[in-house]
């Protein structure tokens, strides 16, 4: 049996450590569970794979940076499936020592997409950009430091955690940056009743699959999807590791693949008579904005 959203009993993986994105996202998607941090996503995901948690919040695209490659490689080598999307608007701050000024830093650190996301800030000051696995890593490495001239990029809620202060506000380029989240268990999730009055909730089904060596081999099954009626939000790519120059694909398309539905059977079908490897990540997937 599904543990609760709001057990205290439910023990949730995340990269990263408090303060992060991900720490931020899975506090509002789960409020009451235990938040288990873990160094990366790959850890994060084999976290639940091999029941030490319950479930998984990663970050899969952002609206600037685009998709988390090692993720998607991970939802199509592993074993699990994706519950629920949420979506968190991301806002950027450089945050200094308390007797740090922002004419004095010359050095900013923090995770590769974050720094992509504010390259335009950087540019303009002529600052060093130096990766770091996390914002919120970040965040502890330049509170630890005391360096004046050394500033993380992060989340406002890192600031008092690691006693840091904002010395520039919302630096990312876009002021529509999002980062799309993704719920990971072992099952798939089960058909949510919609909230008529929450206009932000969405229903997708997600899947994967890798096309048929042969002309047109993409286009037919991209026309499979479009004749039963789904509307495809996103359509991308990636290498398969074991073969050079050939490619699965991710897409996530408006609607839901009900099990007791005759029509969805008969889709699963097509699709499968025109692919190589179909797998379904989820069939009824309710994406939010947090």
């Amino acid at each position: 049996m599904d543990k609760d959203k709001n057990s205290a009993e439910q023990k949730i993986a995340y990269c990263g450590i408090e303060g992060a994105f991900a720490n931020i996202a899975a506090k509002k998607i789960f409020p009451a569970a235990t938040l288990i941090p873990y160094s990366g996503f790959e850890e994060a995901y084999e976290a639940v794979e091999n029941g030490e948690c319950d479930k998984a919040v990663i970050p899969i695209e952002n609206s600037f940076a685009g998709e988390v490659a090692q993720v998607t490689d991970l939802m199509f080598a592993g074993s699990l499936y994706i519950e629920e999307l949420d979506s968190l608007t991301v806002h950027q701050n450089l945050l200094g020592v308390q007797t740090a000024s922002l004419e004095q830093i010359k050095t900013v650190v923090s995770h590769p997409q974050a720094l992509d996301q504010c390259r335009k800030f950087i540019k303009t000051r002529g600052l060093k950009a130096v990766t770091c696995v996390n914002t919120a890593v970040a965040a502890k490495q330049v509170a630890q430091e005391n360096d004046p001239t050394v500033a993380a990029i992060g989340s406002a809620e890192t600031a008092p955690i690691y006693n840091l202060k904002i010395l520039a506000e919302n630096i990312n380029e876009n002021s529509h940056n999002t980062t799309k989240f993704a719920v990971f268990s072992k099952t798939q999730g089960k058909d949510k009743p919609q909230n008529s009055s929450n206009t932000n909730i969405a229903t997708v089904f997600i899947l994967m699959f890798v096309v048929k060596n042969e002309p047109g081999a993409l286009v037919k099954v991209l026309n499979v999807i479009s004749d039963y009626g789904y509307n495809m939000r996103v359509v991308r790519s990636r290498p398969l590791k074991q073969s050079p120059w050939e490619y699965f694909f991710y897409v996530e398309a408006e609607g839901s693949m009900h099990a007791a539905d005759s029509s969805s059977g008969d889709f699963m079908k097509e699709l499968s008579d025109e692919c190589e490897i179909v797998k379904v990540l989820g069939a009824s997937v309710p994406h939010t904005q947090l």
